[in-house]
């Protein structure tokens, strides 16, 4: 499934992006997680749910990615166990 912020009223760092997937996928949002690799999209769009950062290629600094309640990793191997510790 794809979802796009042309279908929300506000696009990132609102959560109105995460909380439409949420609900499309049926999820409550509690459930969720927030897998992001923009300076937008960390943890101001995840605003309560934990977030996981995604570093890639350089593309966005690392510390552009940082906030509260983000987890910054560079390798997407790394991802279930972080999944697997929340």
């Amino acid at each position: 499934m794809t979802v796009s912020a042309a279908e929300v009223a506000h696009g990132k760092p609102a959560p109105d992006l995460y909380l439409h997937a949420a609900r499309q996928m049926g999820v409550s949002p509690a459930a969720c997680v927030v897998v992001e690799d923009s300076r937008y999209g960390g943890a101001g769009g995840a605003r309560g749910r934990d977030a996981f950062a995604r570093v890639r290629g350089g593309l966005t600094p690392a510390e552009w990615l940082e906030g509260p309640g983000t987890t910054v990793f560079d390798d997407m191997r790394a991802l279930p166990p972080l999944l697997a510790s929340v």
